[in-house]
């Protein structure tokens, strides 16, 4: 009995340095001492003969191996999460931990969050707006119970759930030139004044591949890290930008032409949550809530 006790402390050590990438992390996350973390890691690595992990400048990556091991531990955890439920389950008295990026806030999850609100008096949210980077850190870290983001994430430690799906589109100056086109091409962007986004984010590796591609050189005109901002640059007539249009473009902006772009681009907008723990009933019907409220539109369909 011993020895099992042992193995799934090794078990527990394994999934938190996957979901936090550090031992530091993985020890506040269950509470116990970083030198127990990584004596756990030895020791399941010489059980199991293989190397799990890859110390890189303070922070260890996990293996292929690694990866697939937390894989087939992810049902054996969802099972000792159900018969241990008074542990695992959210006090009901406590507010959700949500968090959101500026654009779905401001234009989509406010209302959403005040609606559901009203129509279940005693539930409480805390609400906190901030970039997708550091949302994901935020579950990572667990500080939050629930995110909700459009962009583009391949990180291990969440569990991304879509629930909406929408296609990059090309927003103008309703009297620029490209307004006139149905649909515009990669091709009619060549030499165009172009507001992007900074380096870091999704859309602006995908369309510099695009462009790349085919010859396209765009003329750069400005950098940004929002929706909105970018949204603004055009609506001052500095140029185009090539966006995902949900929520923000969903009822249309005042001076601004939106035009289907002619490239297989899609976001999907999804609920973000702590790989290996289960939701908690109250963000169950958060959940459950946003899809069900959510009116249609033209550019988004539900997953």
């Amino acid at each position: 009995m011993t020895e099992h006790r042992h193995r799934l402390r090794e078990f527990e050590c394994l999934r938190a340095v996957v979901a936090t990438g550090t031992t530091i992390g993985a020890a506040r996350r269950l509470g116990i001492s970083q030198s127990a973390v990584s004596r756990s890691i030895s020791q399941l690595e010489a059980r199991v003969g293989r190397s799990l992990f890859i110390r890189r400048s303070g922070r260890i990556e996990p293996t292929s191996d690694a990866l697939r091991l937390n894989d087939k531990l992810d049902p054996i955890f969802e099972t000792l999460a159900d018969i241990e439920g008074a542990q695992w389950a959210t006090p009901d008295d406590e507010p959700l931990r949500l968090i959101v990026p500026p654009t779905l806030a401001h234009h989509f999850v406010i209302s959403r969050v005040a609606s559901f609100l009203k129509a279940n008096p005693g539930k409480r949210l805390q609400l906190d707006i901030q970039a997708t980077d550091v949302l994901i850190s935020g579950i990572l870290e667990l500080r939050y119970d629930l995110g909700l983001t459009s962009g583009m994430i391949e990180r291990s430690g969440v569990d991304l759930l879509p629930w909406r799906r929408s296609k990059i589109v090309c927003a103008m100056p309703q009297d620029h030139p490209l307004a006139q086109k149905s649909i515009v091409t990669p091709q009619d962007l060549d030499g165009v004044a172009l507001i992007e986004f900074l380096r870091r984010l999704g859309t602006r590796a995908i369309t510099e591949q695009l462009f790349a591609r085919n010859g396209i050189r765009p003329l750069q005109v400005a950098e940004t890290a929002t929706n909105m901002a970018a949204l603004e640059l055009v609506r001052e007539g500095l140029g185009v930008t090539l966006i995902n249009p949900f929520p923000l473009l969903s009822s249309g902006l005042e001076d601004i032409a939106v035009r289907p772009f002619d490239a297989e681009i899609y976001y999907n907008t999804s609920f973000v949550l702590p790989s290996g723990r289960p939701p908690s009933e109250l963000a169950r019907q958060v959940m459950r809530f946003i899809k069900l409220t959510t009116p249609q539109d033209k550019y988004s369909t539900q997953v």
